[in-house]
């Protein structure tokens, strides 16, 4: 049997509130990684207890009432970094990055990135949107530079193209599919970056988020804007990549569901 790796993303929208649907998770899906987003705690009330006895070494980022992201790895992680060169308010906690051993001495640097939403089109948060991508664009470069497997993955609250918006006329020039957004986030795939879902199914609708309001779930009125970025050489060992649509499902769910992508590590 080929060995292989599993790394999924999710933006949980507080860890506390969605503990059960967490734990339920990691047991039956039992990712060997997750990026988590939206944590929502400081990083001392996070709920490692329950966690660490999945088996799963953890790195926290956290933040009191929003923002907060977090690695959960199944494997030992190391040179954990909260910093991202450049960022525009280091003070939110909004990214962190760490490096997982694999097989025969290789590494995997892996990421979890919460974008800022940019609440309105021409506000202070929405410039402060533009330049967090840009400072994760270049960050990104530096990154690549490094040649070896690389997973950014996390909410980017950008739908890259027309087909990850239920209405794409509709929604054009708004939060999450305006073209500053969408010219950023390409940015980052020209760089050499690879947008996983859509590399291994480039003509299929599919979602990571739906509103809380207005049934949006029940009549599939959703984003994609729930992303995993891989450098060549991750993208050379996808496998199969999708969204996790049952975690949406549950009582009390977020409103992102889980994307998880599997690797071949084989010959690593």
């Amino acid at each position: 049997m080929t060995p292989s790796l599993s790394i999924a993303t999710w933006n949980v929208n507080s860890v506390k509130v969605r503990l059960p649907q967490l734990l339920d998770f990691l047991k039956d899906d039992a990712p060997d990684i997750l990026l988590l987003q939206e944590l929502k705690c400081q990083s001392e009330a996070f709920p490692r207890e329950e966690i660490e006895m999945l088996g799963y070494n953890l790195a926290i980022h956290g933040q009191k009432t929003y923002n907060g992201v977090a690695i959960l790895s199944k494997l030992p992680l190391e040179d954990i970094s909260t910093i991202l060169p450049d960022d525009p308010a280091p003070d939110q906690a909004r990214y962190i990055e760490a490096v997982v051993s694999l097989p025969h001495n290789q590494a995997l640097r892996i990421a979890s990135v919460y974008v800022p939403n940019g609440q309105e089109v021409g506000s202070d948060k929405f410039d402060y949107k533009l330049a967090f991508m840009t400072a994760l664009h270049h960050h990104m470069e530096a990154l690549l530079l490094q040649e070896e497997m690389l997973v950014i993955g996390g909410d980017y609250n950008v739908a890259p193209e027309n087909i990850d918006v239920y209405d794409p006329v509709a929604s054009a020039g708004s939060i999450c599919f305006h073209p500053l957004e969408r010219a950023a986030f390409r940015a980052m795939l020209y760089s050499g970056m690879t947008d996983a879902y859509r590399a291994l199914y480039p003509d299929t609708q599919q979602f990571s988020w739906w509103d809380y309001r207005a049934g949006a779930f029940q009549q599939n009125k959703g984003l994609r804007i729930d992303h995993l970025l891989l450098s060549p050489q991750a993208a050379d060992r996808l496998e199969n990549c999708a969204v996790v649509e049952k975690m949406r499902k549950l009582e009390k769910a977020s409103d992102h569901a889980p994307v998880i992508c599997k690797f071949s590590l084989n010959n690593v």
